[in-house]
C-alpha cells in the first residue's frame, strides 16, 4: 500500500463532538516571508498599514478571539527581534512564543508542531499577511473542529479558471461552481496534522503548497470541511495588495464597546476633562450634555458662544489653556466644528473656499498641534469627525468631501505618530445626522431618515472611553432607528448613498 493510500487512523478521522476533547486552541501565525515579491528591504508582515505593522493587526484578531487560548508566531530568522518588540509593545497576552520559522511553509509547520508538543489540541495556521481575517472566520474554524478533523477557508471563484499546457494553450476549463479560492486560517485536530506530516516525512517526492494539501494527499479518507472566507481576507503579496489592504482598513468600521449602564459611564468619566471645539450645536452640544451627565468637566468652545474660531491658533491655545487652568488636566479633545457648503467648485467664491478649507481641515490640524502637550500628560485622546463622503468625492461637495477624506488620513497618521506618547486618535463617521448645519444645507428632511445628534454623541462617548486608536468608527441607523456599526462587507455600499 502506498503512502497516498494509507488508511486513516481512527484517532484522526472525523468523529462526533464527544470524541474530541482538546486541551486548548493554538493559533500559529506564519510570518516567515521576506518580502522579496514586494521588492522591499523588510518582510511584508512588518509593513505598516492603518498605523500598525501588518502582523500586529493579524495578531490582534486572534488575541481578541475568545476561541483562541494561545498564539505562536513563526517569524523570519533575521526579524525575530522586530516581532518580539511588536508583541511586547502591543501587550498581547496570548502570544507565548515568537520563534524562527523554516525555509518553506511545510518546514515551518513542522517546527510549529514541535513547539506545540504532544497532547490533543486544536491548531489554526494563519498567514501573518492576512490582517483582515474576521472574528467570524476564526470562530467557525474552531467550531467546525468539533465535527471535522481538518478545516479549510475558501471563497467562490468569480473568474473562470483555465488549465494550460507547456505552450500556454488551454487544455481544460473546470466547472466554476466547483472551484474555490483558498485562504487561511486552516484548522486541524493536532493528531490529524501530525499524522499527515509523519507520513509525508517518508515520501522523497513530498510537495504541498499548504497544510490541507498535506492532509488531502497523505490522509485521503479525511474529510476537509470548507467554511466561507471573505473577499476582505486578502493576502498581502504584491505592491497593489498593500494599497488594497490599507483602503479596506480605512473603510472598515471599528466598534467601540458599549457599557451596561449610566453608573459605568460615570465611573469612567468622573474627574476627566473634555474640551469640545464646536460645542454649541448639534453633535458637539449633545456630547457636552452627556459628558456632564456622566461626571466629566466639559468645556465647549465655538464661534457663536465663546468667539472661538477653530482655524485661529491663538483661539485654540486660549481655549485649551482655559480648560487646563480650571481643572489641571485635559483628557479628551473633540473637534465637531465644521461647515458644509454646496456648490460647483468653479462657481464658488474665494471666501467660501477659504472658509471650508480653514474650518474643516486647518482647524483640526491646529487643534491637534496645540492639544498634544496636554494629552501627553493624561495619555488622552483626540477625536475628529468625518463624513460618509470621505470615501468618494461627489459633485457639488468637492471641498467638503476632500476635507473629510483628509481628516481620516490625519487620524491614521497621528495615531501612528503619537503612539509613542500613549495618545490615541480616532475619527467618528456618522450617517446623515439631524444637525443645524445639515438643515441649513438641505432644508427639512424626514426625521426617520436621519440619525439623532444625541445618538452620535453617545457613540462618541463610547469611543472616548475605549482603547481604540487610528480607527474610523461608523455610526449607522438599524431597523427601528438603533445605530449599528457596519461590517467591512457593508461599508462600501453604505458609504455611496449620500453625503453625510
Amino acid at each position: 500500500m502506498t503512502q497516498q493510500q494509507a488508511p486513516v487512523p481512527d484517532a484522526v478521522a472525523a468523529g462526533s463532538p464527544a470524541s474530541w476533547l482538546p486541551s486548548r486552541t493554538v493559533a500559529v501565525v506564519l510570518a516567515g516571508g521576506t518580502g522579496e515579491r514586494l521588492g522591499l528591504g523588510i518582510p511584508k508582515q512588518l509593513l505598516k498599514i492603518a498605523g500598525k505593522p501588518i502582523i500586529e493587526h493579524t495578531l490582534a484578531v486572534f488575541e481578541a478571539a475568545p476561541e483562541v487560548d494561545e498564539i505562536i508566531v513563526m517569524m523570519a530568522a533575521s526579524h525575530l527581534a522586530d516581532a518580539r518588540r511588536i508583541v511586547a509593545q502591543a501587550g498581547f497576552r496570548k502570544v507565548t512564543r515568537v520563534i524562527e520559522g523554516g525555509d518553506t511553509r511545510n518546514a515551518t509547520t513542522r517546527l510549529a508542531l514541535e513547539a506545540i508538543g504532544d497532547g490533543d489540541v486544536n491548531i489554526l495556521f494563519h498567514d501573518a499577511v492576512r490582517p483582515l481575517v474576521s472574528a467570524r472566520i476564526v470562530r467557525e474554524c474552531v467550531n467546525a473542529l468539533w465535527t471535522y478533523s481538518a478545516v479549510d477557508v475558501a471563497i467562490p471563484s468569480a473568474d473562470t479558471i483555465i488549465q494550460v499546457d507547456a505552450d500556454d494553450c488551454i487544455t481544460g476549463i473546470p466547472v466554476r461552481s466547483t472551484l474555490r479560492r483558498g485562504q487561511t486560517p486552516q484548522a486541524f485536530r493536532s493528531g490529524t496534522i501530525r499524522e499527515a506530516y509523519r507520513l509525508a516525512g517518508g515520501d522523497p517526492d513530498f510537495a504541498a503548497t499548504d497544510d490541507c494539501g498535506v492532509v488531502l494527499r497523505y490522509l485521503p479518507g479525511t474529510p476537509i470541511k470548507v467554511i466561507d472566507g471573505s473577499d476582505e481576507n486578502i493576502k498581502v503579496t504584491h505592491p497593489v495588495d498593500v494599497h488594497l489592504a490599507d483602503k479596506l482598513f480605512q473603510l472598515a468600521a471599528a466598534q467601540a464597546p458599549r457599557l451596561t449602564d449610566h453608573r459605568s459611564y460615570t465611573e469612567e468619566l468622573t474627574g476627566r476633562t473634555i474640551v469640545i471645539f464646536g460645542g454649541s450645536y448639534g453633535i458637539g452640544h449633545d456630547l457636552a450634555e452627556l459628558g456632564r451627565r456622566y461626571g466629566a468637566q466639559v468645556f465647549p468652545f465655538s464661534r457663536s458662544s465663546t468667539g472661538t474660531h477653530v482655524e485661529r491658533a491663538e483661539d485654540v491655545e486660549a481655549a485649551l489653556k482655559t480648560a487646563y487652568e480650571a481643572t489641571g488636566r485635559i483628557d479628551h479633545v473633540v473637534v465637531t466644528a465644521g461647515t458644509l457648503e454646496k456648490g460647483a467648485l468653479a462657481e464658488m467664491d474665494q471666501e467660501t473656499m477659504d472658509r471650508v478649507l480653514q474650518v474643516n481641515f486647518v482647524g483640526p490640524v491646529l487643534v491637534a498641534r496645540h492639544a498634544l502637550p496636554y494629552l501627553q500628560q493624561t495619555k488622552g485622546q483626540l477625536l475628529l469627525y468625518t463624513s460618509s463622503s470621505y470615501t468618494r468625492g461627489r459633485a457639488q461637495y468637492a471641498l467638503y468631501s476632500s476635507t473629510k477624506a483628509a481628516l481620516v488620513n490625519l487620524t491614521q497618521a497621528l495615531a501612528d505618530e503619537w503612539a509613542e506618547f500613549g495618545v490615541r486618535v480616532n475619527c467618528v463617521n456618522p450617517e446623515r445626522t439631524a444637525t443645524p448645519m445639515r438643515t441649513r444645507a438641505f432644508g427639512d428632511e424626514p426625521e426617520h431618515t436621519l440619525l439623532a445628534a444625541e445618538t452620535v454623541a453617545q457613540a462618541s462617548v463610547d469611543v472616548l472611553i475605549s482603547d481604540l486608536t487610528g480607527q474610523v468608527i461608523d455610526v449607522r441607523r438599524a431597523p427601528g432607528g438603533v445605530p449599528t456599526p457596519r461590517t467591512p462587507e457593508q461599508t462600501d455600499a453604505a458609504t455611496s448613498t449620500a453625503a453625510g
